[in-house]
């Protein structure tokens, strides 16, 4: 079993880099920052999971930077050279006057179960409730649909503010038999949504290798295999399938090219929900929808990101 020195940096936001640097080129095998800012602005940007962040592990002024470095192959003056490489910051003009050193051992068990802690399910919406696929869930109510996922590859699991109005706009929408495509569907929780919403069947696609095995490893998971088809491919390019439903839910330059692949594939009355967008890029993607021919029919709001719920018209 592996062995590994975490070190624990506390020091001031301006030696970031230059501590995180350090660090490599000491031999570290990887780096992580603990930064306030993180805990302040994560539920808003770029992390769509469980996270239940605990605030006493987050630091009230500057960062937390860890390094880790292999037990076995651990030089026997590392410590020292650290230390010796942290005072002489405080030569440069990077506002150095304080620092602490910490470290601890880690072992391959702890890096496996560790983050573990930091996920729980999560409801969603008022049918749909997201559950790490370890944890032993009793349903609130009868009617209660269940997503199992397995975080570990960490392609989103659920209760960022885009996949939580991207799952209401899918209760909205699927009234039963439709057929969907789930474009950009890295962990897979919209595919795995839309099947629980009765679609009939869902294609999901992602250009990213790993996410297309995150998908089908969370669609085994609930037992979805047999409904659902996921494939690597980019966007909706050369798709020809006819679709009651488009869902994306990534970035707004993504979905502005993605937009006329949307309306191609869609069937006559068709839905196309995008998210990933926040509302200052509202305006720049309705124009997009709707010099393409959609008409949009509702756009919902958690927090600053938005959804917007369009419609291919029917004479089309």
């Amino acid at each position: 079993m592996t062995e590994w020195k975490e070190y624990s940096i506390h020091i001031n936001q301006e030696a970031e880099d230059s501590v995180s640097e350090l660090l490599i080129e000491l031999g570290s095998t990887g780096v992580s920052v603990i930064d306030r800012k993180d805990f302040e602005t994560m539920p808003e940007y770029g992390f769509d999971s469980l996270w239940e962040l605990d605030e006493d592990k987050f630091p009230s002024e500057g960062v937390v930077i860890k390094g880790y470095f292999p037990l076995e192959a651990l030089h026997s003056d590392l410590e020292k050279t650290l230390h010796q490489r942290l005072e002489k910051l405080k030569d440069h003009d990077l506002g150095v006057k304080n620092y602490t050193v910490e470290s601890t051992i880690l072992r391959d068990s702890d890096w496996n179960d560790k983050w573990k802690e930091f996920y729980q399910s999560v409801p969603i919406t008022r049918y749909l409730t997201i559950v790490p696929e370890w944890e032993e869930y009793t349903k609130r109510q009868e009617d209660e649909k269940l997503i199992v996922m397995d975080p570990g590859l960490a392609f989103g699991t659920g209760t960022h503010p885009t996949t939580q109005l991207s799952v209401q706009a899918l209760e909205i929408v699927l009234k039963g038999n439709e057929t969907v495509l789930d474009v950009g569907t890295g962990s897979g929780v919209l595919t795995i949504a839309s099947a629980l919403l009765g679609a009939k069947e869902i294609y999901a696609f992602d250009l990213d290798d790993i996410a297309v095995q995150s998908a089908k490893n969370n669609i085994n998971l609930n037992k979805l295999s047999a409904k659902i088809t996921v494939k690597e491919n980019n966007l909706l390019k050369n798709v020809t399938i006819n679709a009651d439903v488009v869902v994306a839910n990534i970035l707004a330059p993504i979905i502005l090219e993605l937009i006329p692949d949307a309306m191609r594939v869609l069937k006559p009355g068709g839905t196309f929900i995008s998210s990933g967008i926040i509302k200052e890029q509202e305006e720049e993607i309705l124009i997009g929808l709707k010099n393409e021919g959609f008409k949009v029919q509702q756009v919902n709001q958690i927090k600053d990101w938005i959804v917007v719920i369009a419609q291919k018209p029917l004479n089309e």
